[in-house]
Formats: C-alpha cells, sequence, structure tokens
C-alpha cells in the first residue's frame, strides 16, 4: 500500500524567509499523526503545500502516489486556520454548495453532525459564535469520505469543554483507511487520540516517531517532551 502522503526535501522561501528547510517524512494510511510546533514553526505552510494551495520552492510531494494536482485534490479534505465561508449563507446553502462541489461530500453525515452539535442548519453563519462557525467548518470537512484529512488547528478556536467532543467527532467521521494530520500547539489536548507525531522547529523536522515510541524512549509524555524541546 501507498504512503498516504510523501515530502522528499521540501524546501519553501518567502523572499529571504525559510519558511520549511529540506523537509522529508511520510505518512502511512491509517493513522492520527500530530504536526506539532510553536506558533511560526511552518506547520500552515506544510498544509497548504499538500493541498497545492503554495508549491515548494524545492522538493517534491505525493499524494497517494501522484503527485499534486487536481487529482490529489479529490483525496484531500482541508481544514484552514482562518474562515472562508460567506458569512450571509445558512448553513445549510453551505452544505448545498459542498454537495455540489464535492463528489465524495456525505450531506445526510453533515445534517447528522450538526444535530449532535446541536447546530440548526437554518441559521446564517454570521449570526453563530467564531467557535460554532469553526465547528460548522469542521462537519463540512469531516464530511468529505477523503483518503487524508488535512486539520489546521481545529480546537484552537473553542473553548475546553467542547473540545473532548470536536475530537471525539474527528475520530468517528473519518474514513478509516485515510489519515488525519492535526496541526496544534494544544498538545495535552490531542495526544490522547495520536498514534505518530512530527515535530517541526523553524521549519525542520525535529522528531518524527510513534506516541508509543516517545513514552519507550524518553519516558515522557509528547506534552512533556515537547515543552522539553521547544522551552524558550
Amino acid at each position: 500500500m501507498n504512503p498516504i502522503l510523501t515530502y522528499s526535501n521540501v524546501t519553501k522561501q518567502f523572499g529571504s524567509l525559510w519558511a520549511l528547510k529540506d523537509v522529508s517524512l511520510t505518512i502511512e494510511p491509517g493513522h492520527i499523526v500530530g504536526l506539532l510546533g510553536p506558533n511560526g514553526s511552518g506547520k500552515t505552510t506544510l498544509l497548504k503545500i499538500a493541498c497545492g494551495l503554495l508549491c515548494p520552492s524545492s522538493g517534491t510531494v505525493d499524494v497517494c502516489g501522484g503527485p499534486v494536482g487536481p487529482q490529489s485534490k479529490l483525496r484531500i479534505s482541508y481544514l484552514p486556520d482562518k474562515n472562508y465561508l460567506s458569512e450571509w449563507m445558512r448553513v445549510s446553502q453551505i452544505i448545498d454548495l459542498f454537495h455540489d462541489f464535492y463528489s465524495n461530500f456525505d450531506r445526510n453525515k453533515a445534517y447528522e453532525m450538526l444535530g449532535r452539535l446541536d447546530i440548526s442548519p437554518n441559521r446564517k453563519l454570521k449570526t453563530l459564535s467564531k467557535g460554532t462557525r469553526e465547528k460548522v467548518q469542521l462537519i463540512l470537512v469531516m464530511s468529505r469520505n477523503a483518503d487524508l484529512y488535512l486539520l489546521d488547528e481545529p480546537i484552537g478556536g473553542v473553548d475546553p469543554a467542547a473540545r473532548d467532543y470536536i475530537l471525539r467527532t474527528i475520530l468517528t467521521n473519518y474514513n478509516e483507511q485515510g489519515s488525519i494530520l492535526i496541526s496544534t500547539h494544544l498538545i495535552s489536548d490531542v495526544e490522547k487520540v495520536l498514534d505518530q507525531i512530527i515535530f517541526l522547529k523553524n521549519g525542520s523536522v525535529a522528531l518524527q516517531s510513534s506516541v508509543d515510541d516517545v513514552r519507550a524512549q524518553y519516558q515522557k509524555s509528547v506534552d512533556e517532551l515537547f515543552r522539553e524541546v521547544f522551552q524558550c
């Protein structure tokens, strides 16, 4: 079985700024991977390159055994860290839009998740709180039957009481033959759902390991190791 995502010596520059430096990594099917690092470490840039929203300055990226392009975009479901939906639209209209746009979008799954989160499909986006808008975006992303889910700070804007529910929503609604890459700096909240971790530091991979190996080798939790590696 081919890897879901492969980076080979990927570098990305914005003028004189190095966002990524010679990044090589592989994500296999069936894993939930934490992309962990402080703000400015290159996490969002790495995700956008996989989606085709940015092009690498050098190196190559493969998605499900092929290059990034129109075909790979059907295999990836991406949650950005910014709101990108039109606030004048009702939630039901946004669901219709996604259903028309993505052939692998499951409308029934979207309405089921809305019901579990007690979000009315008749509400306009502009009338929802910031946290609820982020939940709607997550529902849209997780309602696609994709091979790779790229989630950029999926719990950053919700209150601590809702984070466990959001993580359960992610776990119970993704294609289990695919993989999830979660970018976050809220390590203690997501550690319990992760199979593997990638530490990104100053645009370079500082560590890629399974969570079990981290605990066995370092005798620390992922959160404790993160604080040690990235201490000021």
